[in-house]
């Protein structure tokens, strides 16, 4: 019974068709403007840039770390 009533209500993923994307860009452009948008992309740009600069400095960190250990 409780599964039944979960696989009613969920929602697949991954399942955007045209119309679902359509409607997404029309509500963002209602709530954020056609200025804000430009501007909200750009700082996630650079916020992904950040992470991927951040999460490389700490893989070249963790190999220094081993080399030292394999050193010893």
């Amino acid at each position: 019974m409780y599964m039944d009533f979960i696989s009613i209500f969920s929602i697949p993923l991954g399942t955007f068709g045209t119309t679902e994307i359509v409607v997404i860009v029309i509500l963002a452009l209602l709530l954020f403007g056609g200025k804000k948008i430009p501007e909200l992309m750009r700082g996630l740009g650079t916020g992904l840039k950040e992470f991927k600069k951040a999460s490389e400095e700490e893989k070249d960190k963790d190999s220094e770390s081993e080399v030292k250990k394999e050193k010893k």
